[in-house]
């Protein structure tokens, strides 16, 4: 059994994690460090030092396991491994990850960069991804079936499989060729949550932020939200990775961190770090704010740290990425908006029903933001949401996809967004 993992950025070697004595450390390649275009693991291991120690190695590993109990027992007991030891699962789901990294056994450095790995692709039918799908809501673990060469791991508590699409057709890969898209099935817990997140990021992207594509796809009788994974893209004839890390992993936190409510980062902690490390510090902390907004206003109360994320390139590239798990709980009439909160505080308020004036005050000078500049930015929103929310409904349902949960929202939104703007004062009442 390895004690020690070999480090790929988008191919190329970065360093090791070694796992000694129940402890891990990271230590960058001298040649890595030394390159003009080379970007750190992690903000929270810069690359001004060679090595780094077990609490940010180890918080930035478990970032990149699903954050699921259930899913890691069974992942554990599949691999024979203890599912509290982020170095053994790692050693068996880590050729696939979030970013460009990937983490890979020395005995299977050779194989997997060599030409042959690197071509393999299991090619599936539509009736092959809709078993997969189906298996996946009988079992949430079961991201892949045990016969597949290509493993991977995702962050997130949703049930998901992640298959490469290239000239239409749906593939499991491995070695260096990534996984593209990220395939979701409903569950039983939320209906329509497909249709809610695909929904909700097109009305994000309406509203000016920016997102991944997605579409509701149908396999057979199973049905999936699909989603373009933006750290991978087409490049000189093949997929490239690109690197990103959310929002706990860049501070160096472990992902049970990742509600404010937990002792995670709130907003102003969010700005910071985007004012002290982005390459455009002014536009990425204004779709930061943006973010803020949208989740206030359509009620997404999930929008927690690891749901925030930084691509990171050469040159100490850093921005913002964009945003993803966008889905709001107004459909759902189980839910009490009057006990309903946010993940971050807004102005020092998690409850919806509380969340006015004084708050986003707050808020404003909390993030070191010009009062008058955030109502009007609010207001704006509002008054935008309910016609994008009506011309989506009308786009989904002229392509066939009709669902209870997009009629609820759309109608819901609408009252939500005419009334939130009521607890704010008129722009030039504001000074700013």
């Amino acid at each position: 059994m390895t004690n020690q993992l070999i480090a790929l950025l988008d191919s190329r070697e970065v360093g090791m994690v070694h796992y000694k004595n129940a402890r891990l450390s990271f230590v960058y390649n001298d040649e890595w460090r030394a390159d003009p275009n080379a970007y750190p693991l992690s903000l929270s291991m810069p690359l001004a030092s060679a090595e780094h120690g077990h609490a940010r190695i180890e918080a930035f590993l478990w970032g990149l396991l699903p954050d699921n109990d259930r899913v890691l027992e069974n992942w554990g007991r599949r691999f024979q491994v203890s599912p509290k030891n982020v170095f053994r699962l790692i050693a068996h789901v880590g050729e696939d990850c979030a970013g460009a990294v990937q983490f890979v056994r020395p005995e299977r450095l050779e194989a997997l960069q060599s030409d042959m790995v690197a071509k393999e692709v299991k090619w599936l039918t539509e009736d092959d991804v809709a078993e997969r799908l189906r298996a996946l809501r009988a079992d949430h673990s079961a991201w892949r079936s045990a016969q597949d060469t290509g493993q991977f791991s995702l962050a997130g508590a949703q049930p998901k499989t992640a298959l490469l699409f290239e000239r239409k057709r749906w593939g499991v890969p491995s070695g260096r060729v990534p996984t593209t898209h990220i395939l979701k099935p409903p569950t039983g817990d939320w209906d329509g949550h497909a249709e809610n997140e695909h929904f909700s990021l097109r009305l994000a992207r309406a509203a000016g932020l920016i997102v991944p594509n997605s579409s509701v796809q149908h396999f057979g009788d199973e049905i999936a939200i699909v989603v373009e994974r933006y750290d991978r893209v087409r490049s000189g004839g093949r997929w490239a990775r690109i690197h990103q890390e959310d929002m706990c992993q860049a501070l160096g936190l472990h992902p049970t961190r990742k509600y404010e409510s937990d002792g995670g980062p709130g907003a102003r902690t969010i700005a910071q770090l985007l004012r002290e490390q982005s390459s455009n510090p002014e536009e990425d902390v204004q779709s930061f704010v943006d973010a803020n907004i949208f989740n206030w206003l359509i009620a997404g109360t999930d929008a927690h740290a690891k749901n925030y994320a930084l691509l990171l390139g050469g040159g100490g590239a850093v921005r913002l990425a964009p945003l993803y798990d966008l889905a709001s709980i107004l459909p759902y009439q189980t839910v009490d908006l009057q006990k309903a909160k946010l993940a971050m505080k807004i102005g020092g308020e998690y409850r919806l029903r509380n969340i006015g004036l004084r708050h986003w005050q707050k808020f404003a000078v909390d993030l070191r933001l010009q009062e008058g500049w955030l109502i009007e930015r609010i207001r704006a929103m509002a008054a935008s949401l309910p016609d994008h929310a009506a011309t989506i409904q009308n786009e989904l349902e002229t392509a066939g996809l009709l669902h209870g949960t997009i009629t609820r929202l759309a109608r819901r939104l609408k009252a939500r967004a005419s009334s939130c703007p009521k607890l704010l004062p008129d722009s030039d009442s504001v000074a700013g």
